[in-house]
Formats: structure tokens, sequence, C-alpha cells
């Protein structure tokens, strides 16, 4: 009868989920092409000259030079008139960290696109893509540091696999249990990148428990950790990173409500990222948890993730479904190897796109008395704006 009960609110989940994201399909951002966007070139008298047998240098210096400089570095916004400065394309943190289809969408629509100024025009209408895509590629080559890991490589975020890239996000989790005693875990994960290719990060977990009698307690706080990544090999030809992280897991959590090991934990642990066909995308993690009391067991994980990046609307919302597959085991003999199946659906959730939410359910697949697990995060990428900014 337990093994039914589960197994029935994991289809209700799955329902649920499915509901969720035909529901956001339907209303996606919808785009008129006879928009606003379509009258920013009444006044520009290039428009009908432009050739498109031109280089990607020469076609910048026609249509973004005036502007953005033909150094890259911005014309000053009161020499223009401009209330926004035009973004300096040879700094190497900013540039290199913006993927092709973000800067293409700003080009091809206009800043509004992805929430940015509106003085931003829109080069739908007298550039075609490939002649957008040629001026990306001399954009480019503003940037001569060859160690900033290109933004293509920043791929969607799995619920529980670490991904290589190394970013700043913020990001907010929350995992309920659905069967058995209740229990709410919460996580904040605060990441910050320094250099070219590292990043620190601050985890600050903390949770609620159902007790025998029905009763909760709650709001304790877990074992917090900081840790130090760096990408070793980052190559967008072949859309392959690697980063190697050492985290510290110290023991401050509460150890009577189940929130804490007692001891602190050294967690070393691999991170790959590969980009797939057809917008497609693989992660995987593998580690170690190495408990300085050694009675408490050290444990290896591997983690690995798959999926595919689709819009409906080529300039609206993207939508990420993923599987996950996790695994774990401790060293002492005898113990059992854990696996989970953790299905879930990334999707963005502003115009700017730097705001993301993520649901999926945890499905143990090695033993069904284990806790199943709803999950979901709100993920925000705070190098591209406020909060409440590109909505």
């Amino acid at each position: 009868m337990k093994i039914y009960t589960k197994y029935q609110s994991l289809f209700s989940i799955s329902i649920t989920l499915v509901l969720f994201a035909l529901t956001a399909i339907t209303n996606s951002y919808q785009y008129d092409s006879t928009s606003r966007y379509d009258t920013k070139f009444e006044n520009n008298a290039w428009v009908d000259t432009i050739s498109t047998n031109l280089s990607g240098k020469q076609l910048y210096n026609k249509a973004c030079a005036t502007c953005h400089g033909a150094n890259g570095k911005g014309t000053p916004k009161d020499q223009l008139g401009l209330q926004a400065q035009p973004a300096d394309f040879t700094k190497c943190n900013f540039a290199s960290r913006e993927p092709n289809g973000d800067w293409l969408a700003v080009a091809h629509q206009g800043g509004p696109t992805r929430g940015f100024s509106t003085q931003m025009p829109a080069f739908g209408e007298a550039l075609p893509e490939k002649d957008l895509q040629k001026i990306l590629n001399h954009i480019r080559s503003f940037c001569t540091d060859d160690n900033w890991p290109r933004g293509e490589l920043n791929m969607p975020r799995p619920l529980l696999t670490e991904k290589a890239y190394p970013e700043d996000e913020a990001v907010f989790t929350t995992s309920i249990d659905v069967e058995n005693e209740g229990a709410v875990n919460n996580e904040i994960v605060y990441e910050q990148r320094f250099g070219a290719r590292n990043q620190v990060e601050i985890v600050v977990p903390f949770g609620y428990r159902q007790q025998p009698g029905g009763n909760w307690t709650g709001g304790h706080l877990g074992d917090m950790a900081v840790g130090v990544k760096r990408a070793l090999f980052h190559n967008y030809d072949s859309g392959t990173i690697l980063s190697l992280t050492g985290e510290v897991i110290f023991p401050t959590g509460d150890t009577g409500s189940g929130l804490g090991k007692g001891t602190t934990v050294l967690e070393p642990f691999a991170s790959f990222g590969q980009l797939l066909p057809a917008n497609g995308f693989f992660h995987a993690q593998t580690g170690l948890e190495l408990p300085l009391i050694r009675e408490a067991g050290d444990e290896a994980f591997w983690r690995a993730a798959i999926g595919k990046s689709f819009n409906p609307n080529p300039w609206g919302r993207t939508w990420s479904p993923m599987v996950e597959v996790v695994g774990s085991r401790e060293f002492e003999s005898g113990t059992a190897t854990h696996w989970d199946i953790v299905p879930q659906m990334q999707v963005t959730l502003n115009t700017r796109q730097h705001i993301m939410l993520n649901i999926g359910v945890r499905i143990p697949a090695d033993d069904p008395a284990r806790d199943s697990q709803f999950m979901v995060y709100i993920l925000w990428d705070w190098f591209d704006g406020g909060f409440f900014e590109g909505w």
C-alpha cells in the first residue's frame, strides 16, 4: 500500500509538471512583426544601401561604430545624447559571458526584447541574421584574452549537478519530502566569479522537520559550506568545459534534527559540460565527501544531466527540459549504492532571461522505501541586473 501511494503521488506531481509546462508555453512571449521596433530605421540613410557582401568589420563600422566606437569601447553617451552608455565590447568580463543568442536577439529585435534600453535599435528589417552574425564575429575580436570561457558554455543549471562554468548567481532551492514524515530542506547558494576562470561560492542550508507526533520543528541551520571553483579547460569550438572545485562543509548544522553531520567535511569534485547538437547539453559531476572524523564514513558521488533548450518564440522564453541521474555510495564494505532519477524543467521567467525557475521530482530508483522529493529553485544571474530588472 505504501509503494502504491508513493507512485500515485509521483504520478500526480508529474502530471502537474506537464500541465505547468504546457500552460507556460501557451503563454510565452508573443512578438508582433509590426511592432514599434520596425520604425527605428526611418532616419537611417544607410538602410537601403548596406551590402550583404561586406565583411563583419565593414558591417560593424556602418551599423554599430557610431555608438559603440570603431574600437568597440563605446562612444560617451553625452556625446551621443543618449541616456544609456553603449556597451564596451573590449571588457572581457562583460563580452565573453554573453552568448551569441542574447546579442543576436537584441540586435535583431532591439533592446526591449531583453529588457534593455529602447535606445538600442532593432536591425531586423535592415540586416539579415547572417550579417548580424558577421558583426557578432567581429565584436568577439575586441576581447583579446582567451582565458575567459564563452557564455555559450554556461548551460542550463540542473537541480543537483553542479555546472563547470564559473558564474555570478544566487540560487534558492527547496526540496519537500512527499512520503512518510515531512521534511522541507532549503538552500541558498551565492556564487561570485573572480578573474577569468575562478568562482567562490557560499552555501547556507536550513530546514524544517516533522516530528513523530506530527508537530514540526523548523528554521534549523544546516552545515554551511565554502568552495572555490576553477575552470581548467574550455573550448568554444568543441563546446567543452571542465572545472575542479574544492569545498569545505562546516559542522554548523543541528545534528539532532538531521540537518548536520557533526564534523567538517572536505568535498573535492570535478564538473564537466558539453554542448550537444540541436541545442542539447550534457553535465557531469563526480567527487568525494571526506569527513574529518573518520567514523562518519567517506562517500563517493556522481551526477549527470542531459537536456535540450528550445524557444517556442525565437526571441521569447527559453525552456530546458532535462533528466538527471544521481548516485552515491559510502566506502564502507557492504553499503548500498543509491540511485535517483530527477526529471525537471527549467524556464526563464523574465524578458532579460536572468531569472529562472526549475521544477522537478527526485525519485529513488534503488529502494522504494526512500522518500521522493519535489524540488524547485529560483536562480538569479545577478551580473545581468537586479532581480526586478528586465521584466
